[in-house]
C-alpha cells in the first residue's frame, strides 16, 4: 500500500472514529435530558394531581456532564496526534463506557412512577458508540493524520542535506541575518531593510 493510500485510509478511519464519538456522546447527552420517569401525586378534589417529571440528569447528575466531556474529547481527537491521541482514545473509551453504564442503570433501576425505558436505552447506545470510537482511536489513532498536517513542513529524512543550498540571487547579507518581523517593522517605519 502506497503512502497516499495509507494516508487516505487513515483520514477515513479518523473521520469514522470522530463521528462515532460525537454522535454517541451527542445522543447520550440528548437522551439524558429527556424524561425518564413521571410520578403523579393525587391531591384532594378538586385539585389536579401533581406531575413530577425526572430526567436522566435529575436521576444521575453526573451523566450529562460526562457526556459533554466525551463530546469535547471527540472533537479533541482531531487536534492531537501520536501517543496523546491514543491516550485520549483510552479516556474516551472509559467515558463512553461510564455513560453507557448510566443508561444501563436507568433501564434496570426501580424508580417511582411511570418509567420510560427508551431514553435510558438511547443513552446506553450513545455511550457504547462513543466508547467504540474511543477504543478505535486508542488502537489505531497513532498513525492517523493530524488536523492541518498537509500544511506542515515535511519531516527531513536522513538522505536529505542538513541545509538547502544558498541561492545566489537571494537577499543581501544584511537582510539574511534579520528576523522577518524586524524587516517588516523597518518597512513600516519607511526604512529599507536591505541596507545596513
Amino acid at each position: 500500500m502506497s503512502s497516499g493510500e495509507r494516508s487516505a485510509v487513515g483520514r477515513r478511519e479518523l473521520t469514522y472514529a470522530v463521528l462515532l464519538c460525537l454522535a454517541g456522546a451527542g445522543l447520550a447527552l440528548w437522551a439524558a435530558t429527556r424524561s425518564w420517569s413521571v410520578e403523579l401525586t393525587v391531591r384532594p378534589a378538586p385539585l389536579p394531581p401533581v406531575r413530577d417529571t425526572r430526567s436522566g440528569a435529575a436521576l444521575l447528575p453526573w451523566l450529562p456532564a460526562l457526556a459533554l466531556v466525551t463530546l469535547a474529547g471527540g472533537g479533541a481527537v482531531l487536534a492531537t496526534r501520536g501517543r496523546p491521541r491514543r491516550v485520549l482514545g483510552v479516556l474516551l473509551g472509559a467515558f463512553g463506557l461510564a455513560v453507557a453504564a448510566g443508561g444501563g442503570y436507568g433501564l434496570v433501576a426501580d424508580v417511582d412512577g411511570s418509567v420510560s425505558r427508551q431514553w435510558p436505552a438511547l443513552c446506553l447506545l450513545g455511550g457504547l458508540l462513543a466508547a467504540a470510537g474511543g477504543l478505535w482511536t486508542a488502537l489505531r489513532g497513532g498513525g492517523w493524520p493530524a488536523m492541518g498536517a498537509r500544511y506542515e513542513r515535511p519531516v527531513r529524512t536522513a538522505q536529505e542535506p542538513a541545509s538547502a543550498p544558498v541561492d545566489p540571487a537571494g537577499p543581501p547579507a544584511p537582510m539574511a541575518g534579520r528576523r522577518t518581523t524586524e524587516a517588516w517593522n523597518a518597512l513600516d517605519r519607511g526604512e529599507d531593510p536591505t541596507e545596513d
